[in-house]
């Protein structure tokens, strides 16, 4: 395809990523606007919607609450202004998910440089707008900040994208040069890339995946809690709406917390507040439904769940043990640096998630929510370990029982290479003469 038809397509790409995470934002709030105060104030609904909008894409933003109203509602002066960074990362997912669709259709157009270039330069374009028609005294961003996160969130996936469908897929170009190169000289070596890569992906979304089956089992569990909360609210239809889009928001951002629970460490709920396996104390919590999931006890038998990440690494070491043995890799340092390439690879993919979905909700004890990355990395990366180790490091021989092929020897270390033996079977189809006496 033509480099100048790749980069239109780009930046249509692009174009399409920020619009429809904007218009996520601005058609509810309308409206809301509409039906509930009968006329629209687009000078005050545009800043708040791309302000969200940024708070999406990991922007924090500074709140400063006018003096009348903190009056009216009785608040603080103490409370008057205060940073709300807790992203809702739905929006980050979306627009990451987009950048890495561009990203692989540039690949398989030969010409992912030109994408690249062209869907983060517009991007970034989109994202300058946004900043500068976003401004308000109310809820303020750092301008550099603001062009920035929302960039990198869109550019960062799109180019990984490429470079790994480069990686895979094209015959020729820089990448698949150095991916001919490494394979071609890296003899033994030359597969472990890929395999830490793969048990990185493995163990990740496993760990997501478990965070998100633990969210829904507690929203089953807890459904009363969350009624009652909704109830509290007292809020009409509409606004009942406008609150379930808001959470639904931020359900990405609760699955990595139920993820971080799975790990071990739990998350922060404020100040001398968490929720964790080992136990669990919860102070005043702002009175969102979706909040009503926090139990306010925990048993012992939730420790339990720390199975969960070593069954993930077990995983992961079995399907990077499996590949490298039939690639004819049966050498230790192979394995060893594939073993720690996919513990730290998958600790330093939950520490960024677990930054990601932690921040601030509000004033005072609410200025830290969420899991601590430091802790979730160690214990995810510790977990991992463990179990890809098991699996990983074992011999040949239990790998191929535990696959159900044939039993390890009584010295453990697999049956008799049948391969290795030699014999004359003629032509292809005939059956070998036996020797005459």
């Amino acid at each position: 395809m033509h480099r100048l038809t790749v980069a239109l397509l780009a930046a249509v790409d692009s174009v399409v990523a920020a619009a429809v995470g904007v218009t996520a934002v601005l058609a509810p709030m309308t409206l809301v606007w509409v039906f509930g105060l009968a006329a629209v104030d687009w000078g005050a609904l545009w800043p708040a919607s791309a302000t969200i909008w940024q708070l999406g894409h990991l922007v924090p933003v500074e709140i400063s609450l006018a003096e009348d109203y903190l009056v009216h509602a009785g608040v603080s002066d103490d409370a008057a202004t205060f940073t709300v960074s807790l992203a809702p990362l739905a929006f980050t997912v979306f627009t990451a998910v987009a950048g890495i669709r561009s990203g692989i259709r540039a690949s398989r157009a030969e010409a992912w440089m030109t994408g690249a270039l062209s869907g983060g330069v517009v991007f970034t374009a989109l994202a300058l707008a946004v900043a500068l028609t976003a401004a308000n005294e109310t809820a303020a961003t750092d301008p550099v900040l603001a062009v920035v996160a929302p960039s990198l969130v869109y550019a960062v996936p799109l180019v990984l994208a490429a470079i790994v469908t480069e990686w895979r897929e094209a015959a020729e170009g820089p990448v698949a040069d150095v991916r001919d190169r490494a394979e071609g000289e890296s003899g033994r070596w030359s597969e472990v890339p890929g395999e830490i890569a793969r048990g990185i992906a493995l163990s990740v979304s496993a760990l997501v995946g478990a965070g998100a089956l633990l969210v829904a089992l507690a929203i089953t569990v807890r459904i009363g809690e969350i009624l009652a909360l909704y109830q509290s609210a007292h809020v009409d239809g509409l606004g009942a709406v406008l609150l379930t889009l808001g959470q639904f928001a931020y359900l990405p951002t609760l699955i990595v917390w139920g993820m971080s629970f799975v790990a071990g460490p739990g998350v922060l709920l404020g100040t001398g507040a968490a929720a964790a396996p080992g136990g669990t104390t919860v102070g005043v919590l702002p009175g969102i439904p979706l909040l009503g999931v926090v139990p306010e006890a925990t048993s012992t038998w939730l420790l339990l769940l720390v199975l969960v990440p070593i069954a993930v690494g077990a995983f992961a070491g079995w399907v990077a043990r499996s590949r490298l043995a039939t690639s004819g890799v049966e050498e230790w340092a192979p394995r060893i640096v594939t073993l720690v390439g996919i513990a730290a690879g998958a600790a330093g993919a939950v520490a960024m998630l677990s930054w990601a979905a932690s921040g601030s909700i509000g004033p005072g004890r609410l200025d830290e929510v969420g899991p601590e990355a430091g802790a979730v990395a160690l214990a995810v990366g510790l977990e991992v370990f463990v179990g890809a180790a098991i699996l990983l490091l074992s011999p040949r021989g239990a790998l191929a029982w535990m696959a159900g092929e044939d039993a390890p020897d009584a010295a453990g270390f697999g049956a008799p290479d049948r391969a290795s033996e030699t014999v004359d079977l003629g032509t292809r189809g005939e059956r070998p003469t036996p020797p005459l006496d």
